[in-house]
């Protein structure tokens, strides 16, 4: 079994999320898309953990920054795409996409996304039913194109799409609520997108993310990824 810790980074600014992530059986622990080092290893204090490895999804600096200092204070290997050893500063494990990465007992499958950038990849943790979005798919909205082509995005939300309805997703930033106007008048305020957002104001009034939600729920309400063909994506 898999455990989530999200950890709130660049809060205000950026409203990163990174997580660390404890296999139960074995208690090897990993962080993912590590912003800023300070609150993560705050967190890592509190639960009295070193984390063995960083995984990042892609190079963005809002998801890397922390990777030198975190990987010196715990001797972690940072882990990356293979085609972006080049880019992310200390990469020491080179991730083939659509092969698999353990953490202790618990396994990732390296889903492919190069859209939001080239490389992009997702670690979907099969047998959990986690999926590890970092800026491809966000609460109500989808990361920007900063190196890919509309039509690469549409693949990637497709291939995220595929997934089981009961799978819940962390994606790499709070943006929910800034989102939630514009799937709010595509769904034409509908009972769906009112339900999530009610539940969304619930958890943000307690303090806690937004994340996770069922990429069932966020199916029925993000318009990104109710687009039934490349022209109907185009135009969001």
């Amino acid at each position: 079994m898999l455990k989530v810790i999200p950890v709130l980074c660049r809060a205000g600014y950026m409203d990163n999320y990174a997580y660390i992530i404890i296999d139960s059986n074995t208690q090897i622990s990993a962080i993912i898309d590590p912003s800023e080092a300070l609150p993560i290893i705050k967190k890592c204090d509190e639960l009295n953990i070193k984390p063995q490895f960083i995984l990042n999804t892609h190079h963005h600096f809002d998801h890397v920054e922390g990777n030198i200092e975190l990987a010196e204070k715990y001797n972690a290997k940072i882990v990356c795409n293979q085609s972006d050893m080049y880019r992310i500063n200390g990469a020491q494990i080179a991730l083939i996409p659509e092969t698999t990465f353990n953490v202790g007992d618990s396994i990732a499958e390296i889903i492919d996304v190069s859209a939001h950038t080239q490389g992009h990849i997702l670690f979907y943790f099969k047998k959990d039913k986690i999926l590890f979005t970092g800026d491809t798919l966000f609460n109500l909205c989808i990361g920007g194109l900063f190196e890919g082509t509309p039509e690469q995005m549409f693949l990637a939300l497709n291939k995220i799409k595929s997934l089981p309805n009961d799978v819940i997703f962390y994606p790499g930033h709070e943006y929910t609520m800034g989102c939630a106007k514009q799937a709010f008048i595509y769904n034409n305020g509908n009972s769906d997108i009112q339900s999530y957002l009610a539940k969304a104001q619930e958890r943000i009034k307690q303090g806690l993310p937004v994340a996770p939600i069922t990429l069932g729920e966020e199916k029925l309400c993000n318009p990104y990824l109710k687009a039934s063909n490349l022209k109907e994506f185009k135009n969001l």
